[in-house]
């Protein structure tokens, strides 16, 4: 395995990219989420990447425009289709021995691959979508807990035995409780647009499908809420308890690594 960093064209833009070589006929594109350069949080992605194509996969991953290494204006992930599409010319040019392309992406990366309903590809793996509107109001709030989730980390707490001796000393803020215990019995909120149009999306889509959700990720606790309106019970999606958004963990990671390599086996 080797790895390249090389620059490749978007229109008249030119973007960073960099690909870990492997002969395996099946690849992974690693599509950034926010506004993070292609190594990722922690140098998460990069450290998958080598992994992955350790395995025998080839690995593309690049920085979208106007992120780290790439021309350009940032436009945000809801306009970054094009920037998938020239990501995947070029790895397609690169590893011509290939017969299948998968992408991965966490958070809006995850939500940019289902509004372009997986366009080009064989497979998608889809970790903690974003369905979060952002409006100038949410600019300073953060957007709250869904509703199950509260229940079910209050349900987490009463099992232990730590917890139940913490309330009983007092060690306890009541006011936060009280909250707490109020935002569980509020109905789940109602699906984003954003959550129907990323449904909208992934229903054109007709290859294979992995969803991977961090069970202490927020991000992934409302995507789920909003899944179930359409989704209920989906037999594609695959839970890591304990897990953060990043998969920082070392147990996380070999997790998600896991995860990958099984859908890119299948």
């Amino acid at each position: 395995m080797s790895r390249l960093h090389f620059q490749f064209g978007c229109g008249s833009l030119k973007l960073g990219g960099t690909l870990d070589t492997a002969p395996g006929t099946t690849g992974l594109l690693l599509v950034s989420g926010g506004n993070e350069v292609r190594s990722g949080a922690f140098s998460g992605q990069s450290l998958l990447a080598a992994r992955i194509a350790s395995a025998g996969f080839p690995v593309f991953r690049y920085d979208r425009r106007g992120i780290g290494d790439s021309a350009g204006e940032n436009r945000g992930f809801r306009k970054s289709a094009g920037d998938i599409r020239a990501a995947l010319e070029a790895f397609r040019a690169m590893a011509p021995q290939m017969e299948r392309v998968f992408a991965f992406g966490n958070c809006d990366a995850a939500s940019a691959l289902m509004l372009a309903g997986g366009e080009g590809l064989e497979g998608l793996i889809l970790s903690n979508p974003w369905t979060i509107e952002e409006t100038a109001s949410d600019a300073e709030d953060e957007p709250q807990h869904a509703p199950g989730a509260i229940r079910a980390r209050y349900a987490e707490k009463l099992k232990n035995p730590r917890e139940i001796a913490r309330l009983l000393r007092g060690g306890v803020d009541f006011g936060k409780l009280i909250r707490g215990l109020t935002s569980s019995l509020r109905p789940a909120p109602a699906p984003t647009s954003l959550a129907q149009e990323m449904s909208a999306g992934l229903s054109q889509f007709e290859g294979q499908v992995n969803i991977l959700l961090a069970m202490r990720d927020r991000t992934a606790q409302l995507f789920e809420s909003a899944w179930d309106t359409w989704h209920k019970d989906d037999i594609r999606i695959s839970r890591c308890e304990g897990a953060g958004h990043a998969y920082v963990e070392a147990e996380h990671r070999e997790w998600l690594e896991a995860q990958v390599l099984s859908a890119l086996r299948a």
